[in-house]
C-alpha cells in the first residue's frame, strides 16, 4: 500500500500546475498558497470518489510535492 501521493508542481503560463504522479490528478492555483489548499482538496475528492484500498493508498496518504525552479527568473 503506497503511504503518500506524490505532485510534481511547475509554472504554467499564469498558474502553478499540480500534477499527481501515478494518481489522474491535477489542480492548478494563482499562488503556491492556493494550490497548497487546492491540492488538498483535490485529494480528498479522489480518495471520496475513490476507494483507496482498492487503488493501493492508505486512508490518509501523506502527499509529497517536487517542483521545477526557473532560475533565470529567480
Amino acid at each position: 500500500m503506497k503511504k503518500s501521493i506524490s505532485f510534481h508542481i511547475y509554472r504554467g503560463d499564469k498558474y502553478y500546475v499540480a500534477e499527481g504522479v501515478g494518481v489522474p490528478i491535477v489542480t492548478q492555483g494563482k499562488t503556491l498558497d492556493i494550490l497548497q489548499k487546492n491540492i488538498a482538496e483535490a485529494v480528498e475528492v479522489f480518495l471520496y470518489r475513490e476507494s483507496p484500498r482498492q487503488i493501493g493508498i492508505i486512508k490518509n496518504p501523506a502527499v509529497l510535492f517536487s517542483g521545477e525552479l526557473d532560475v533565470a527568473h529567480a
